[in-house]
């Protein structure tokens, strides 16, 4: 028998077309593949965090803010990251990435909580109700906004690289997480917090007032403005860092600047 006959040649073919998996296996991943992976990570982690912690509210400097807003500016930061060193269809990935997760969430929280709950559980099932009852309006609304709102954040980040000829990093960094954040806040609150009870069935939750909703958005907006702001030495930062790093691969040196398969 030939051996591009062999039955090991044809399983490779059937399961990874022109690629060697004993290569993919052994192979030590390039710094990029690390940087990127590291960075999707934080992004995904960043977005699951922000809806788990939502439903809890706190007043900073008299503005009503969601505990959401601690960990979600991140994921701005690590889609402009993403989109300056590997470009937009790479963050269009995670974006998309980011959503099914989201999915995956939601589904395994709406199972648990209509799982029977044992009479002796540490965590009676009104306790977890109380907690993640909102949950699948929270991620909801999170979902149709991130979605709306990276996908702007990523296109405005590319339009103002390809209008500044890729200066003025702070410009396309700020300007597209300006706009997209507004996005993001009005419609993440009117979904989950007006919408989402009106529809919900639960007689314990009640659609926001409009004066209830307009605080929220406009002390939400202002504060993510601010991180916004800060994040751009952030940026400024691990751009610089990341893409030393990974043009110091020696795997580039050894290929003349070109990472191998």
């Amino acid at each position: 028998m030939p051996p591009s006959d062999s039955p090991t040649t044809t399983r490779r073919e059937a399961t990874l077309p022109g690629q060697d998996l004993d290569h993919l296996r052994n192979a030590d991943p390039s710094r990029a593949e690390r940087a990127f992976t590291v960075l999707a990570g934080l992004f995904i982690g960043a977005l699951v965090i922000t809806n788990a912690v939502a439903s809890k509210f706190f007043v900073l400097f008299g503005q009503e803010l969601s505990c959401g807003i601690i960990a979600y500016p991140v994921t701005f930061l690590a889609t402009d990251l993403i989109s300056e060193i590997y470009g937009r269809k790479r963050a269009n990935t995670v974006v998309g990435a980011g959503f099914v997760v989201s999915v995956f969430i939601t589904v395994v929280v709406w199972i648990a909580n209509a799982a029977p709950t044992y009479e002796q559980s540490p965590v009676t099932a009104e306790a977890f109700n109380s907690v993640f009852g909102l949950l699948p309006g929270i991620v909801l609304g999170s979902m149709v906004a991130y979605l709306a709102s990276q996908f702007i954040d990523v296109q405005l980040f590319e339009f103002w690289r390809r209008l500044t000829d890729g200066k003025y990093m702070w410009l396309r960094n700020n300007g597209s997480t300006f706009f997209s954040q507004l996005v993001d806040t009005i419609m993440v609150v009117t979904i989950a917090l007006v919408i989402w009870p009106e529809v919900d069935g639960n007689p314990g939750t009640t659609p926001l007032a409009f004066e209830t909703w307009q605080g929220i958005v406009f002390g939400q907006y202002v504060f993510k403005l601010g991180i916004a702001a800060l994040d751009t030495p952030l940026f400024y930062v691990a751009t610089h860092y990341l893409t030393n790093w990974i043009q110091a691969d020696p795997r580039l040196a050894e290929t003349d600047g070109q990472m191998p398969a």
